[in-house]
């Protein structure tokens, strides 16, 4: 069963594309004239020119807006597509849920003509800057370690790729992971914490202790004085990636 048939059921109610990300994706992408969707979830980020979503779980194809880019369910490590069948192909967050990685690389390699497009994050500068992780939930970066892909990695195994920082925005519309670094109070909530998979995943009984710590720190001030430098902050680098690769 597709991770995202058990967790995903309110993914739409949080996971907006944001449109400052969705610029940099759509400028990663450049001018190509068809773009195949990997691991497509709802269908944010989905460019005008997106030919075909693909996406394993049944759940997040049901929240797909209407009129969005046709879907077929399907798994990354194998492509129902011809090789070379499109200009471009993107996967944005969603190479640490596949079961096998190289594999699922090696069906983007063969199904795009011109470039690959990917979404990540760099497991060791998240577990540094991002203060959720680093001083409340240690479990969920813990989590993380199992499942993050090393970029330098992903880069050998898409034979070369230049990384772009993907800044995130105080005012983030996406509520991934880092989204709500400078509203702290938004991870108190369960239906934000049901649409990040490090956290639904991680298991409320797990996160209860250092969420309650949170909510204690919240409360006294504490988190405010020991965080300021955030406060003054619009965007911040906390490991999150694109990768761009040219046949």
């Amino acid at each position: 069963m597709a991770t995202y048939d058990s967790i995903g059921a309110t993914y739409a109610r949080t996971r907006q594309p944001d449109p400052r990300i969705a610029a940099q994706v759509h400028a990663a992408l450049g001018n190509v004239t068809d773009v195949i969707n990997v691991g497509a979830s709802t269908g944010s980020y989905e460019p005008p020119q997106t030919a075909l979503a693909v996406e394993p779980s049944q759940v997040m194809i049901a929240q797909r807006p209407s009129g969005s880019a046709p879907v077929v369910q399907a798994v990354a490590e194998h492509l129902p597509l011809r090789d070379n069948a499109a200009d471009a192909v993107m996967a944005l967050l969603t190479v640490h849920h596949w079961s096998d990685l190289a594999a699922g690389i090696g069906e983007l390699r063969r199904v795009a003509r011109r470039r690959i497009v990917i979404l990540t994050w760099d497991q060791h500068i998240f577990r540094e800057r991002f203060w959720l992780v680093r001083d409340y939930l240690p479990q969920a970066a813990a989590f993380d370690d199992t499942r993050a892909t090393p970029t330098d990695q992903l880069v050998d195994l898409l034979g070369g790729a230049r990384q772009e920082p993907v800044r995130i925005p105080h005012d983030c519309t996406d509520g991934f992971g880092a989204a709500y670094w400078r509203r702290p109070s938004a991870y108190l909530d369960p239906r934000v914490r049901a649409g990040i998979s490090m956290l639904a995943q991680t298991g409320e009984d797990t996160l209860a202790p250092g969420l309650t710590r949170l909510a204690e720190d919240l409360a006294t001030g504490r988190w405010h004085t020991q965080h300021a430098e955030l406060l003054a902050l619009d965007t911040i680098d906390v490991g999150y990636r694109l990768l761009v690769a040219d046949h």
